[in-house]
């Protein structure tokens, strides 16, 4: 079940094109890097935040970039003395994460708090793009009253 047919979805909508192209592009079925663990929160409706675990991390050895709508997680390690370690489970390996965004989404701020890097993002609208109410003329053009008209009909006379 590796295909699925997106043309019922073609169909009636206008705009998802992207979103189209990237569950058509994406196996359905693929093997995901696990490292390091993350959350996704709904802080709010418009709000986000995501939380990694980054234990043994220093914030100047993670990175965070933010381009077009893909977010990118890195932290490399510097390198460190392994040796008098008898046993070693903290991972202290280099990783990449992305995370792809939607539109209008920005990074707000970002910290690191108890071995956790947090992301806060938010969805600001441009209010260009915000839903508005459109008036309706009724036979008349707009902005012209047939008041109007006569007087300047009885004006022309004139």
């Amino acid at each position: 079940m590796s295909d699925f047919d997106l043309s019922p979805f073609w169909r009636s909508t206008v705009g998802f094109d992207r979103l189209f192209d990237h569950l058509g592009s994406s196996p359905t079925f693929r093997a995901q890097e696990n490292y390091p663990p993350y959350d996704i929160l709904r802080t709010g409706e418009n709000t986000y935040r995501i939380s990694l675990a980054v234990a043994g991390f220093k914030p100047s050895e993670l990175a965070i970039t933010a381009e077009q709508e893909m977010l990118t997680v890195e932290g490399r390690k510097t390198e460190k003395e392994t040796s008098g370690y008898l046993y070693q489970g903290i991972s202290s390996r280099s990783f990449r994460r992305q995370f792809n965004l939607a539109d209008h989404v920005q990074v707000k701020s970002a910290s690191v708090e108890d071995g956790l890097l947090q992301i806060e993002l938010v969805r600001e609208i441009p209010e260009a793009m915000k839903p508005r109410r459109i008036d309706i003329a009724s036979g008349e053009r707009s902005g012209e009253r047939r008041d109007d008209k006569k007087i300047g009909v009885a004006n022309a006379a004139d």
